[in-house]
């Protein structure tokens, strides 16, 4: 059994809402995993608008390119994703585009729906030929056991080195009702997300159209899922999609769901860095006085992925000199006689200099924390990012190393 990760939410998964017109399962195909879950099901009813957003990676795997085919010309017709974990289904040339048509055309004829409404992810090991006959071994049982409660069962069937599912919900209240949100997610290790993360799934009952849907998401996407990194390395195979059956009532107050679907998204995108491979520390990377947003953001990714910084947190190190370093390396403009550092709100330097008031080992005391916050001020204009990480320990080899034995 792997060890949680110790900054796993206390409570565990959370019990999540049920979405009329989304149903769940999953099962034990034997993909690679013995003895657990690793495929999962979602049946999703006529009229349901789906929104994507995925990986930019040259190297994007097979089902990437078949749901980014698919996200563009949508009818009214039932929809269903199918995901297993185990076997990225990337880098298998031919044999993987043969694997996600065969599997679509079986989920498709097990559902009575048409295959260009059926929408696949794989996740797991690069390289190596998807097993797809195991998966479609099992869709019999899959489409019997489907179940509007099963959205548990599916966050598990759909980790790798994950230690824990995530779920995050929200609701919406409108004049003509409530509007429920539920989501899963999995991720840990190659978190770098480029317009997704690893693989993400959301449930709404909202009645709003697919144009709409879609920019939402990607807005949103952009101050979440693209604000993390666990490792700075950006997989082959993230997926985000989001799936609104259209069975609740629309949105009154457009404001308030597309808040109500950010905080899902960040929620889920925290709980991936919270399960970084390794990780012991979460840490919020805020960057502000910046002449550009660009900029900003530019600087909190070069101390969020700095393997200098990471390690440091790690070791509870408060060495506020590598935050320098990754300022300066980081190609936004910056003025080292303009420069502030805080530790969460222990001003560390300033002005191009140690702070008289900083102590050593106040801000040694603080790295102690599970949850810190590192904040730069660059000193040069009004604009801000914020990205999330984690800290770089021993076990983050130790899983990676040993991933494929």
């Amino acid at each position: 059994m792997k060890k949680v990760s110790p900054l796993a939410p206390k409570e565990g998964f959370p019990t999540l809402p049920v979405i009329d017109g989304a149903e769940f399962a999953s099962a034990q195909a034997g993909v690679r995993y013995k003895g657990r879950a690793d495929v999962m099901m979602v049946r999703l009813c006529p009229g349901t608008r789906i929104a994507g957003v995925f990986t930019r990676s040259s190297t994007r795997a097979a089902p990437v390119l078949d749901c980014q085919a698919k996200i563009g010309g949508q009818t009214s017709e039932a929809a269903a994703i199918l995901v297993n974990s185990g076997n990225a289904n990337a880098f298998t040339g031919k044999s993987g585009i043969d694997a996600v048509e065969r599997v679509t055309a079986s989920v498709a004829e097990t559902l009575d729906l048409p295959a260009s409404r059926v929408f696949t992810s794989s996740t797991g090991v690069i390289g190596e030929v998807l097993p797809h006959d195991r998966i479609t071994a099992k869709l019999e049982e899959l489409c019997g056991s489907l179940d509007a409660t099963g959205i548990a069962g599916a966050a598990q069937a759909i980790m790798t080195t994950d230690t824990y599912p995530k779920g995050a919900s929200a609701t919406v209240e409108t004049a003509n009702g409530p509007i429920s949100i539920a989501g899963i997610a999995k991720g840990s290790g190659m978190i770098a997300p480029d317009m997704a993360t690893m693989l993400v799934y959301i449930f709404t009952d909202a009645d709003i159209d697919q144009e709409t849907l879609q920019a939402m998401l990607a807005e949103l996407t952009d101050r979440t899922f693209n604000r993390i990194t666990v490792d700075s390395d950006t997989s082959t195979s993230d997926t985000l999609l989001l799936a609104a059956t259209a069975t609740g009532p629309k949105p009154d107050d457009m404001a308030a769901f597309r808040a109500a679907l950010q905080g899902v998204m960040l929620d889920l995108a925290h709980q991936v860095v919270r399960d970084g491979e390794g990780a012991t520390k979460f840490v919020e990377v805020r960057v502000t006085g910046a002449t550009t947003e660009e900029d900003a953001e530019k600087v909190a990714r070069s101390i969020a992925n700095s393997p200098l910084v990471k390690t440091a947190i790690a070791g509870e190190d408060p060495n506020w000199g590598r935050i320098v370093m990754a300022v300066g390396k980081s190609g936004a403009a910056a003025d080292r006689d303009r420069l502030s550092i805080r530790f969460g709100q222990i001003l560390v330097a300033e002005n191009g200099w140690v702070s008289p008031s900083y102590s050593e080992a106040e801000a040694a005391a603080y790295m102690k924390g599970q949850d810190l916050v590192i904040h730069t001020d660059l000193g040069l204009g009004d604009q801000e990012a914020t990205v999330w990480t984690c800290d770089l320990t021993h076990d983050y080899i130790a899983i990676n190393a040993d991933y494929r034995s």
